[in-house]
């Protein structure tokens, strides 16, 4: 069975199970969420952010609290990818070329990280958001010959004795360096290596990124399934030193972005092995999270900060989770937790829409992220990942839901 037909069965399970012929969920209680609309608004949001960048190789990253400024990058930055990545969603969205050209020329300025030494892991939100979507909807053969090159680079950092990718290759407070380090934040770029694998790159690629979910899974969490930041490893035994936070609140805390790259990473590794000790734990990383969300929906910073209900919040956490669990849905084996992963990620996006929209404010689509709270960066900013999953949520929503009906003409052919 292929994979749309394996969302579309998910789901047909999830109707039946609450005994509905076409929605997802029992009575009206979705029909005010307009997801059209929240897409629309992106648009508008994104169309003037493109008024403001300067034609000079910028890209934006973030805005502080009361500010319409944007704060820039260039290509080398984590999060270089997640504007064009952006662009390139809103292209799929409304299929205005002018879209495309935008994300082609921020795609673009990214190109000399394929043949740059790794300068960290991050390659897989750099290129993989902005070369993978633009390869996904144009086939453009230069951005296919980018990812596998970029593809190459990232496993220069694989350390076979550990079985992970090194994180940072630099030294970096409290890691010991020249040990190994890993963080959680990459077991989203393993969806570059799985990729390349299939479609042109060196089948070890697929071995890497498998190791690397292997390992992570039985060394980066405690026994409650919540998540360390960051490992360190011995770089010549692959012995475990220590688990550690980086951006989290303390080591024994659940920092709110690092659980949801949990959630997000380990979804994808199922999708792309379907091995089903993946799936198994992707809803044991899910389910500490959500039975510890706030009744909103939107985490705190991290879980565990004595500050609550006075802490921050990141929607960037949430956007990436919403994503996530929309996906998460579509191979839940158990039909209850299938409507749950759903409901959840629906409530999500709705409060994103409803109380964290910059509207007027500024040119982000959201509010009240937070990057690196112990470091005082970025905390209760407009940030441009939170963007990036929030429209990717929006479109996995909205595929799912215009599925509901090729699911019923399927069922009964």
């Amino acid at each position: 069975m292929n994979i749309k037909l394996q969302i579309l069965g998910s789901l047909f399970i999830t109707m039946v199970m609450t005994g509905c012929a076409n929605k997802i969920n029992n009575g009206k209680q979705n029909d005010d969420f307009d997801v059209d609309a929240q897409l629309t608004y992106c648009v508008k949001q994104s169309t003037n952010a493109l008024k403001l960048i300067p034609n000079d190789g910028n890209i934006p990253r973030s805005i502080a609290t009361n500010s319409k400024e944007w704060n820039y990058v260039d290509y080398k930055d984590w999060t270089s990818g997640f504007w064009p990545g952006e662009l390139w969603y809103l292209y799929e969205f409304t299929g205005d070329n002018k879209w495309k050209t935008a994300a082609d020329k921020y795609t673009n300025y990214l190109a000399p990280l394929a043949v740059t030494p790794a300068l960290d892991h991050d390659l897989g939100f750099q290129v993989f958001n902005s070369f993978g979507n633009g390869y996904r909807l144009t086939k453009n053969p230069a951005y296919k010959d980018i990812i596998l090159k970029a593809a190459d680079t990232l496993a220069t950092l694989f350390n076979p004795k550990v079985g992970t990718i090194l994180s940072w290759p630099r030294k970096v407070p409290n890691m010991e360096w020249p040990q190994h380090n890993t963080i959680m934040d990459n077991m989203i770029n393993l969806e570059l290596l799985f990729w390349a694998s299939k479609n042109g790159g060196d089948k070890s690629l697929y071995d890497m990124a498998v190791s690397h979910a292997t390992v992570t899974m039985q060394n980066h969490f405690r026994p409650d399934y919540t998540s360390y930041h960051v490992v360190v490893y011995d770089k010549d035994t692959g012995k475990k030193i220590k688990g550690i936070t980086h951006q989290g609140y303390s080591d024994s805390s659940m920092w709110a972005r690092g659980q949801a790259w949990a959630i997000y990473g380990y979804t994808m590794v199922y999708r792309e092995t379907k091995d089903p000790k993946f799936l198994d734990f992707a809803q044991k990383v899910t389910r500490v999270y959500l039975d510890q969300l706030p009744n909103d929906l939107i985490p705190y910073w991290d879980f565990d900060d004595p500050a609550i209900p006075n802490a921050p919040r990141d929607a960037s956490a949430a956007a990436v989770t919403a994503s996530a669990l929309l996906e998460l849905a579509t191979y839940a084996q158990d039909a209850v937790l299938a409507k749950e992963y759903f409901n959840k990620a629906e409530g999500m996006l709705k409060e994103l829409s409803k109380n964290y929209q910059s509207g007027d404010k500024n040119t982000a689509c959201l509010l009240h992220s937070t990057g690196h709270k112990p470091a005082g960066s970025e905390i209760d900013y407009s940030i441009i990942y939170a963007d990036y999953y929030y429209v990717e949520a929006l479109l996995r929503y909205k595929k799912l839901k215009e599925d509901e009906q090729s699911l019923l003409t399927y069922k009964s052919n």
